[in-house]
C-alpha cells in the first residue's frame, strides 16, 4: 500500500511517507472488524445493484419476447426482491460507514490535539493560530475520507468493475475490447494531470489557513478595530482573502474536472460505439434485444466505478498534501518532557536557581549566569524592565522552557526530574491576562483541579471576597460567564484568579502583573487577600509598581539577563 502511494504522490522521502501511512494505520487497526462487516455489505450491495440488469435481460428475452408471463412474474418479483434488500442494506451500510468515519475522524483530531498540547510557547508564537486550526478541521477531515471514504469507495469500485468487465465479456467479448482499450488512455492522462492537482490543492490549503488566521485575528479584538474606525479596512482584507481563496477553488475545480471529464468522455464515446454495433447485430438477428440492453447498461455501469476510481487518485493527491501538512505538525518534537522514572513531588523546600542561562532561538541570550535562593515559604518580589526575562524566568520555573545550561532545583531536586504535570499543579501562576472559558462561574474556578468538591470551590469562592459576584449573578456559581469573562471587571478577573489558584493548593504562587490592570486600591485588597491566603508558602511577585513589590521578604532585580539581590527596606 505504501509502495503504491509512494509512487502516485513521487514522495520525496519514501520513508516519512511509510512513517505517516503506519501513524494514519494506527487509528485504523483498532476498527478492522467493523471495518470488516462495512465491507462485506458493501460487497452485498454492489452485487444486488449489479444483478439487475441481468435479470432485466432475462425479463426482455425469456419473458417478454419468449411470450412467457409465468416467467416473467417470477423474474419480476426477483427484481423487487433484490431491489429491497438493496436499500436496506443501503440503510444499514449508511448509518455504520457515518458512525465509523465518526470515530477515526474524531480519534485522528484527538491525537494531533494532545500532540500540540506537549508544545511549548515557543512553538505557537512562531505559529499562525489559523493554519493551525485548518490543519486540525481541514486537513484531519480529508485524511479521514480517504481513510474511511475512499476504501469503501474502492472496494465497490473495483468489485463493480470487475464483476461488470466479466459480465460484459460473457455477453460479447469483441465488444469488450471497447472498454479495454480506454485503460492506458485513462493512465496517460492521469500521470500528466497529477502534479497539477497537487500543487492546486496545496495552494488551496494556503489559502483556507489565510482565512482563518484572518478570523482568528480581529475577532477578539472587534472592539479595538471599531475603536480605530477600522471596520472597512478589516472588511476589505477579508474581500481580498476570500477572493484568493475563491479563484485559487475555482483553478482546482477546473484541474479536477478535466481530470475526470476527459477519461469520461473517453468513455461516452465507447459507449456510443458499442451501441451501434450491438444494434446493427440486433437489426441483423445475430444477437438478442436484452443482451444488447444488459451490455449497455454494464458498459454504463462500469463508467460509474472508473469515475470512482478515478476521483480515487485526485482524492489521493489531496490527501498526501494533507498528510503532509498533518504529519509536519505531529514531527514538531516537545521541547519539555517527563522523565521515564520521575522523583516524587517534594512537599516544599527552597527554590534555588543554579547559573542559569537562557535564549529563545534566534535571539540573543535572555538570562545570563541567574544564581538566587529563596527558602520556602517567603514573599519574593521580583523587578525589572520590559522585556528583561521576567516571565521567562517563571517559564523556566513551571518547565514550559528548560535552560540551556544550569538548574533549577526545588528541595535539592533538579526540575528535570519530576512529573510534569505534578509541578505544573503545584506552581500556580496568576499573570496580567487572565484566562476565562465559555463555562460557569464554577467551572472557571475549578478548571485546575475538574474533580474538586463542590464545597472546595465555593470555599475558595469565600476566601477570595467572591461573594458579591456571586450573588449578582443569576444563577450563582453555576451562572455563565460568556466569552471570555468580558463582562467582569478586573478586580473580579483577579479574584477568580485567585481563587483557581487557591483551589490548586500550590507549593508556590506567582503573580506575574497580575495588579496592572486594576488600581492601587484593588490592588491592596489583591496584595491582601495573597498574603493571607497563601501565607506560609514561596509567593512571587513581578512588578512594576512599587507598592506592589513593598513588603517583600526578599528583593531581586533582573537587569541585562543578570539577576540582582536587592536589600529590603528594613534592611537598611
Amino acid at each position: 500500500m505504501s509502495r503504491l502511494l509512494s509512487r502516485l504522490v513521487d514522495s520525496p522521502d519514501p520513508a516519512a511517507l511509510q512513517a505517516a501511512l503506519r501513524w494514519l494505520y494506527g487509528f485504523v487497526r483498532p476498527q478492522r472488524l467493523a471495518i470488516a462487516g462495512l465491507l462485506a455489505l458493501s460487497v452485498c450491495a454492489s452485487l444486488l445493484v449489479l444483478v439487475q440488469p441481468w435479470l432485466t435481460k432475462l425479463l426482455i428475452d425469456d419473458g417478454l419476447l419468449a411470450r412467457n408471463f409465468p416467467r416473467l412474474a417470477w423474474i419480476a418479483g426477483l427484481m423487487i426482491l433484490a431491489g429491497l434488500l438493496g436499500t436496506a442494506l443501503s440503510g444499514i451500510n449508511r448509518y455504520l460507514h457515518t458512525r465509523l468515519s465518526g470515530r477515526i475522524l474524531f480519534a485522528l483530531r484527538d491525537d494531533l490535539y494532545r500532540h500540540l498540547q506537549r508544545l511549548s510557547p515557543g512553538f505557537y508564537g512562531q505559529r499562525r493560530i489559523g493554519d493551525l486550526m485548518s490543519r486540525l478541521d481541514g486537513d484531519v477531515a480529508e485524511i479521514q475520507r480517504f481513510a474511511v471514504d475512499s476504501l469503501f469507495s474502492a472496494v465497490s469500485s473495483v468489485i463493480g468493475l470487475v464483476v461488470a468487465l466479466a459480465l460484459l465479456v460473457t455477453l460479447s467479448w469483441q465488444l469488450s475490447l471497447l472498454a479495454l482499450l480506454l485503460i492506458p488512455l485513462d493512465v496517460l492522462w492521469l500521470r500528466w494531470m497529477r502534479r497539477k492537482v497537487e500543487r492546486d490543492v496545496r495552494q488551496l490549503r494556503e489559502r483556507s489557513a489565510d482565512m482563518s488566521s484572518f478570523m482568528v485575528e480581529t475577532l477578539p479584538v472587534m472592539k479595538f478595530i471599531q475603536s480605530a474606525g477600522q471596520q472597512q479596512r478589516e472588511a476589505r482584507r477579508l474581500e481580498r482573502l476570500g477572493q484568493g481563496y475563491m479563484s485559487q477553488l475555482l483553478r482546482l475545480q477546473v484541474s479536477e474536472f478535466f481530470t475526470q471529464a476527459v477519461p469520461g468522455t473517453l468513455t461516452s464515446l465507447s459507449r456510443a460505439c458499442a451501441f451501434l454495433i450491438g444494434g446493427y447485430w440486433v437489426v441483423q438477428g445475430t444477437w438478442q434485444l436484452g443482451a444488447l440492453i444488459a451490455f449497455s447498461t454494464y458498459l454504463g455501469m462500469a463508467v460509474g466505478p472508473v469515475q470512482s476510481l478515478l476521483g480515487l487518485y485526485v482524492a489521493i493527491q489531496r490527501m498526501s498534501v494533507s498528510l503532509g501538512r498533518v504529519m509536519e505538525l505531529r514531527g514538531e518534537q516537545p521541547s519539555v518532557t517527563t522523565p521515564a522514572q520521575p522523583l516524587p513531588m517534594p512537599s516544599g523546600g527552597e527554590l534555588y536557581f543554579r547559573d542559569l542561562h537562557f535564549s529563545h532561538p534566534g535571539r540573543p541570550s535572555t538570562l545570563r549566569g541567574i544564581e538566587a535562593r529563596i527558602p520556602y515559604g517567603l514573599k519574593v518580589a521580583l523587578g525589572g524592565g520590559s522585556g528583561v526575562g521576567k516571565s521567562t524566568l517563571i517559564d523556566l520555573l513551571q518547565r514550559h522552557h528548560d535552560p540551556q545550561s544550569g538548574q533549577v532545583l526545588l528541595d535539592g531536586i533538579d526540575l528535570r526530574q519530576l512529573d510534569l504535570f505534578e509541578l505544573r499543579r503545584r506552581i500556580a501562576v496568576v499573570s496580567q491576562d487572565i484566562v476565562l472559558f465559555r463555562g460557569s462561574l464554577a467551572d472557571n474556578l475549578a478548571y485546575s483541579v475538574p474533580d474538586a468538591p463542590r464545597a472546595a470551590v465555593a470555599e475558595v469562592a469565600r476566601l477570595a471576597q467572591l461573594d458579591s459576584l456571586i450573588e449578582s449573578l443569576p444563577e450563582g456559581l453555576d451562572s455563565p460567564l460568556g466569552e471570555r469573562g468580558q463582562q467582569l471587571s478586573g478586580g473580579q478577573k483577579q479574584r477568580i484568579a485567585i481563587a483557581r489558584a487557591l483551589l490548586q493548593d500550590p507549593l508556590i504562587l506567582v503573580l506575574d502583573e497580575a495588579t496592572s490592570a486594576v488600581d492601587e486600591s484593588t490592588e491592596r485588597e489583591v496584595i491582601e487577600a495573597i498574603d493571607r491566603l497563601f501565607a506560609g508558602r514561596t509567593r512571587i511577585l513581578i512588578s512594576h509598581r512599587p507598592s506592589t513589590l513593598a513588603d517583600a521578604d526578599l528583593r531581586f532585580e533582573l537587569v541585562d539577563g543578570v539577576l540582582h539581590s536587592v536589600k529590603v527596606p528594613h534592611e537598611a
